[in-house]
């Protein structure tokens, strides 16, 4: 179980996807952007002054690092995808210790928009255990 802070990271990442959306950016590229940045592997660590910024600062901060990969167009994926996508994957390292860049090459965005409809009403848990799964029989072919 998580604990208050974790959850709270939880819900920032999940509003900073959909800030993403709002702000214009292709989907499926700012959430690989956003997944192979210094600014998730900041997220990563145990502490790190970019856990107490919010999305605001954070996309700021993308854009400076990776704008060159930040694409604007109207490739988006609905709200409640990014934000489940978000707060899942953030989710998703606190419940295995995976970096955000192992955790995208298992689910990338395709992926998760792709199980959006049959996995946001499972635990958290539930989902990524289901995640990593499809991911191992993948790579076993």
């Amino acid at each position: 179980m998580l604990d208050v802070f974790e959850m709270t990271l939880c819900d920032m990442q999940g509003k900073l996807f959909e800030m993403s959306a709002s702000e214009g950016y292709s989907s499926e590229a700012f959430i690989k952007t956003f997944m192979q940045s210094q600014t998730a592997a900041d997220l990563d660590m145990v502490f790190n002054h970019m856990q107490w910024a919010g999305q605001g600062y954070i996309i700021d901060r993308l854009k400076e690092e990776n704008a060159s990969t930040l694409v604007m167009d109207d490739k988006l994926f609905d709200n409640e995808t990014l934000y489940w996508s978000g707060y899942l994957y953030r989710y998703w390292h606190f419940y295995t210790g995976e970096s955000s860049k192992e955790i995208y090459k298992q689910a990338p965005a395709n992926v998760m928009r792709s199980m959006y409809l049959m996995y946001h009403t499972m635990s958290p848990e539930m989902a990524i255990d289901r995640l990593k799964d499809t991911y191992k029989r993948k790579k076993a072919k």
